[in-house]
Parts: C-alpha cells; structure tokens; sequence
C-alpha cells in the first residue's frame, strides 16, 4: 500500500513539507509506503474546460509542460491522496488549486474511491476556510475523507515553525493512524458498483 502526499508549497523544505513529513514517517511505521511530491514554484496552468482530455484514450490534460500529467499518473499506482496547502489569503495555493482541478477533471479515474487527506498549514488564520475548500474536490469523486483528532491544520510562518506546533504535529501523526486503519480495513475490498451518474440542472 502506498500514499501520494502533495506539497503545495513553492518551498521544498517549508513547513507544509514537515507536516506531510511528520504524515509519512507516521505511515512507515504502519507499514505502508508514501511518497511527497513536490509542486514546486514552476506555474500551473488552470483547467480552461476545452475538455480535449476526454477525447485521449490515455485522459492527459493536453497541456503537458507542468506536473498535472505526471503526478496524475503516480496515482494509477496510489491507493490514498494527501495534499498539503499553504494558506493564502484564508485559502489554499492557487497552483493547488489548478492542479487539482485538472487532475480530477482529466485523470478522474485514478483518484475515485481511493482515501483523501487535506492538511492546510498558516500563520494565524484562514486555515478552516482553505481546508474546507481542499476537502470539496475528494467528495465530488466519492473519496473517502480522512479525519484526525482535529481539523488537519498545522501553525508557524517561518521555515521550521510547524515543528513547535506539538497539536498540530500530533494531529498529522493521528490523521496517519487513520488513513493506515482504512487502507487496512479495505484492502482487497472491490469498491461499489455506483448508479450511472444522472447529471441535471437546477434551469430546465
């Protein structure tokens, strides 16, 4: 079993990083494998709904020069998504934001059923509005949310910080623990059968 965890963060090392770190090494020692990737300062480009992906047999984003494609297919082979967010502005990273939606969108078939985390790391506030917002897109492709001991938040602004938020450190240690059991309890469980999806709009 493994565990794709995304770092939203432009900083490689900074404090969504340690968070999801303090996630990994909790997973280790349940036995199950995880992998950060980063997302790094690079642009992401925003789903323009052109809706070519649908016409790949393959379902790439036709825009290729990003992470979109290439994390989108670490997740053939995941079996749970965590993505970690800075907060801006009381809510998550824009890159993150687009790459989520791009992924869902185009590579769908890889993330559905399979259990989502969202850890949003602040300074002070807007943490709970930009962890609702993560946690929107995993109920939209019946994923399975995993919960903690709290809302999934980390506290501290300068790199490192998140290191002295002892709640907030065990709050990740626990969300492990409960992705761990889930994977556990599910494993070799084929996921159900659901109903044709009956799209409607609200003007008819």
């Amino acid at each position: 079993m493994k565990v794709l965890l995304i770092n939203g963060s432009a900083h490689r090392k900074g404090n969504t990083f340690l968070a999801l770190s303090e996630i990994a090494g909790a997973l280790q020692k349940e036995g199950i494998k995880s992998e950060i990737v980063q997302l790094g300062a690079k642009p992401v480009r925003g789903c323009i709904a052109c809706g070519q992906c649908k016409q790949n047999a393959d379902n790439r984003c036709v825009f290729d020069d990003d992470v979109c494609n290439r994390i989108s297919e670490k997740m053939q082979t995941a079996d749970a998504l965590v993505v970690g967010s800075p907060v801006y502005y009381g809510q998550p990273n824009g890159s993150v934001l687009a790459l989520v939606q791009r992924m869902f969108f185009s590579a769908g078939g890889f993330f559905k059923g399979k259990p989502a985390a969202a850890v949003a790391v602040c300074r002070r506030g807007g943490a709970t509005a930009a962890f609702q917002t993560l946690n929107m897109p995993f109920m939209m492709m019946n994923m399975p949310v995993v919960t903690s001991q709290y809302w999934n938040i980390v506290y501290g602004r300068e790199e490192g910080q998140a290191a002295l938020d002892s709640e907030g450190m065990q709050t990740m240690r626990t969300l492990a623990l409960n992705m761990a059991r889930l994977l556990k309890a599910t494993r070799g469980i084929p996921q159900p059968e659901y109903e044709p999806w009956q799209p409607m709009h609200f003007i008819r």
